[in-house]
């Protein structure tokens, strides 16, 4: 029920992934009738594989996350976590409140053993393919601690998510080298150097869009604002080349003669295919989608569920932090 169109672009993204795997279920946590309503009118077909689960409360955008968690245990978002808690459902997947969902989803799933904080974790375009980046917001203070599980499992989900055997691993900095960095991000390379995973030691901001690192990481003041800040930059130039190809009669053809190039640049950078965060570090899988997204986008972010299902990603984590944890006794 959450995000901004809500059952609108659900249900149909619903359906879409549906078509693809023969051996999905997918159960809509929401208001029945509202549900069955937007079905109808959609016609989309409800079944034993796109079934309802009645929820009679909806956590809003602008809710408190621990308001949401005390007041509405009817919600749509709970009932979601609770059928993953309760082993009815594999993955919960939400474009509502994102403060609530992490807050519920910690509540109710628990980190796993060796992780303090769950970290949300995308996927960003860059020269190479993409590159995975976390954390993005939900964790603005971070120690060094924190910031060597987030490389952990970042390295884990890419191994999963790309069948990688050894994704290159880099700590965002200011520079790359030794003497530059705040206090928990140098304690946290030193840490990092002899970590079971393939440490490349600090990238700085250039390193996440020419593919340098498999997976960057940093806390989630910093990521949030890269990410923002490389959404504002992509908006920007996508506003400047309309403005340019349709300055007189000459540039608008130059349009049309680069239109196959345009839409080639347009679908590798376009944010809709890169839908879907992890949060990563929970006992079950829950993926967080953008508001704002539309059928293509939340059918992707339903996609990343379905792939960190079948690759078993919290099982991985936690069995990538059970020697660290011995090591540490």
């Amino acid at each position: 029920m959450g995000g901004d169109f809500g059952p609108e672009v659900i249900l149909p993204a619903a359906a879409k992934v549906l078509k693809k795997h023969r051996n999905l279920t997918i159960i809509l946590a929401g208001d029945t009738e509202k549900l069955k309503a937007t079905a109808d009118a959609q016609d989309v077909h409800l079944d034993d594989r796109l079934r309802i689960r009645h929820a009679s409360q909806v956590v809003e955008m602008h809710d408190d996350p621990r308001l949401a968690i005390r007041k509405k245990k009817d919600s749509s978002m709970r009932v979601a976590i609770d059928l993953v808690k309760n082993g009815e459902a594999q993955a919960a997947v939400s474009a509502g409140n994102t403060g609530a969902l992490m807050g519920t989803a910690k509540f109710v799933l628990k980190t796993l053993p060796g992780i303090d904080r769950p970290a949300i974790c995308t996927t960003i375009p860059s020269m190479t393919g993409h590159t995975h980046m976390l954390d993005l917001g939900a964790n603005v203070d971070c120690t060094a601690e924190h910031l060597f599980q987030f490389a952990v499992m970042g390295s884990v989900l890419a191994e999963a998510i790309d069948n990688t055997a050894s994704p290159k691993v880099g700590l965002l900095n200011i520079g790359h080298e030794d003497s530059k960095g705040n206090a928990q991000v140098k304690e946290a390379h030193a840490h990092l150097v002899n970590a079971p995973i393939n440490y490349i030691g600090y990238v700085e901001g250039d390193d996440i869009y020419k593919g340098t690192a498999d997976v960057v990481v940093c806390d989630g003041f910093v990521g949030n604002v890269s990410l923002k800040t490389s959404e504002g930059v992509a908006k920007m130039i996508s506003h400047f080349m309309k403005q340019e190809f349709t300055k007189g009669l000459y540039n608008k053809l130059a349009a049309l003669i680069a239109m196959p190039v345009l839409k080639a640049f347009r679908s590798r950078i376009d944010p809709r295919a890169y839908n879907g965060a992890s949060l990563l570090g929970l006992s079950g899988i829950v993926i967080k989608s953008h508001g704002s997204a539309d059928v293509f986008a939340y059918a992707n972010a339903i996609e990343i569920a379905v792939i960190e299902i079948e690759k078993a990603v919290p099982e991985h984590i936690r069995t990538r932090m059970e020697p660290l944890l011995e090591k540490a006794v």
